[in-house]
């Protein structure tokens, strides 16, 4: 059987006997946190997960009343209770409307009187949260309560979240949008697979936001590469002891309850992490590193994979009920090489913002850079395509930006029907003669030096050890010409 779960008790008051006696007299029950003034006493609330406060209303600084003013601002629902010499009624009633003070104490308190009243608070904590669920779960179920829930359902689809996601009319993003929208307002996990910067995050965010937790908190955390003592610690938490600096942390599970959590690169997680992920999916519960009570956690979990689980599940390298337990549903994001006609859109967007961010007004791409753009296969994907904006941005001397100012990896990579070829690699090790595979290389080698010079033929000549003629020879030889200009402009040029 597991250990029952023991409620956090934080106990405020500047005189160390009074801690001292309410510590002993709820020590065997409750788990017990002190401060001896109200900043101390926030600075435990910002760390711990705090479900019951009593606080003696005289201390130097703040007031009770004051402390737990605020606390009813940042932490609405921790029970809160005042130990006080006094019974002026006026006093009270400010308590109770400024605090949202739940029992008053008087001195001298019986140990007896002050353990009842911690056991209350603990239970009424308890029942709030099970009624917010309860709530949550059936804020529908009226006399029209099908009616209303599909109203609802139809109303999250459309609602907010999935507009961030830019892409154009006929992008393959838009089947995946169309289906997330439909899974968003269900409480179901999903499994999102796509390479590393494809957007997978963005669109778990979304899909929160167009969810019925959407007033709750959204936590993510990328796996990829943690060991598996830090990952079990950052998604389940440590006991005291366990970490340096003897403080405990409260795992990412814990955080987010009632809300989204969206684990991305789990198709990296060792045997050990993915048994106890499959425990909170199948059992709903966890235990902190170093403890040995069983938390439960009330989320929605969104996981993201960099590779296809079903071939990880058929190599051994992934369990299969795990697997099944994340995807209710699974959605693949497509690559920035598959969305081609999405790139002019996205590197406007990523331009507008890294413009505002950098101070620096620049009004967007001419077609030629655009061109490239539009050409290159972005292995790096949309944090690749944001890097090269803001370096085109750095170097940029006019409002519109050039293809001169796109790096040379992009400049030498013609398009293909399959993405382009990024380097010279598929000349090294494709098919044909020695004189083909030069000829290639030799040929971008034309094509980006001539576009970083802005088609200054003179220019690339010098740089490339050309003559001028030779230079024009080569490009008849290619078939090399600036984009947009026809060989009869070109000989007009020359």
């Amino acid at each position: 059987m597991p250990s029952p779960i023991r409620a956090t008790v934080l106990l405020v008051d500047d005189e160390p006997h009074s801690l001292s006696a309410m510590k002993m007299a709820l020590e065997d029950e409750f788990d017990i946190h002190s401060a001896a003034d109200a900043e101390a006493a926030l600075a435990v609330l910002d760390r711990e997960w705090v479900q019951v406060i009593l606080c003696d209303q005289r201390m130097p600084g703040r007031t009770g009343v004051e402390f737990l003013t605020e606390v009813r601002e940042r932490w609405p629902d921790v029970i809160r209770i005042i130990i006080t010499g006094y019974t002026d009624a006026n006093s009270m009633m400010a308590a109770i409307n400024d605090a949202g003070i739940h029992q008053f104490l008087t001195k001298p308190w019986h140990p007896d009187q002050l353990l009842v009243a911690c056991r209350n608070a603990a239970r009424l904590f308890s029942l709030a949260r099970d009624n917010e669920r309860m709530a949550l779960e059936m804020r529908f179920l009226t006399s029209t309560a099908e009616t209303r829930l599909e109203k609802r359902r139809r109303a999250l689809r459309d609602g907010m979240g999935f507009e961030t996601i830019l892409r154009g009319v006929t992008s393959p993003m838009n089947a995946v949008v169309h289906h997330a929208r439909a899974y968003a307002s269900f409480d179901v996990p999903i499994l999102l697979t796509g390479e590393p910067g494809t957007g997978k995050a963005q669109l778990a965010r979304a899909i929160h936001y167009a969810s019925l937790r959407s007033d709750r908190p959204f936590h993510e955390v990328n796996l990829t590469g943690l060991p598996d003592d830090l990952a079990l610690i950052e998604l389940f938490g440590a006991k005291r002891g366990v970490l340096p600096g003897g403080s405990n942390k409260i795992g990412l599970m814990q955080r987010a309850d009632r809300g989204t959590l969206f684990l991305n690169g789990i198709d990296s997680l060792s045997p050990t992490v993915q048994m106890a992920l499959l425990r909170v999916l199948t059992e709903g519960g966890f235990t902190p590193v170093g403890g040995h009570e069983v938390l439960t956690s009330n989320l929605r979990l969104i996981a993201g994979a960099h590779r296809d689980l079903a071939n990880l599940v058929a190599e051994g390298q992934f369990r299969a009920d795990l697997y099944f337990a994340l995807s209710t549903t699974e959605l693949v994001v497509p690559p920035l090489r598959g969305r081609p006609g999405d790139i002019a859109l996205l590197a406007q967007h990523l331009l507008v913002e890294a413009s505002a961010s950098h101070g620096k007004p620049v009004h967007g791409f001419d077609q030629a850079a655009l061109s490239f753009l539009e050409g290159y296969d972005w292995p790096g994907n949309l944090r690749e395509l944001s890097n090269e904006v803001i370096r085109m941005l750095i170097r940029a001397q006019d409002p519109i930006l050039g293809a001169d100012l796109i790096s040379r990896p992009i400049l030498q990579a013609p398009p293909g029907e399959g993405g382009a070829d990024r380097s010279a690699q598929g000349a090294l090790t494709g098919e044909g003669s020695l004189k083909d595979r030069v000829e290639m290389v030799e040929m971008r080698i034309l094509r980006e030096t001539l576009t970083r010079h802005r088609w200054n033929k003179s220019r690339a000549a010098a740089e490339l050890g050309l003559s001028r003629v030779g230079l024009r020879a080569k490009l008849d030889r290619y078939g090399v010409q600036r984009p947009g200009q026809t060989m009869a402009d070109e000989e007009e040029d020359d």
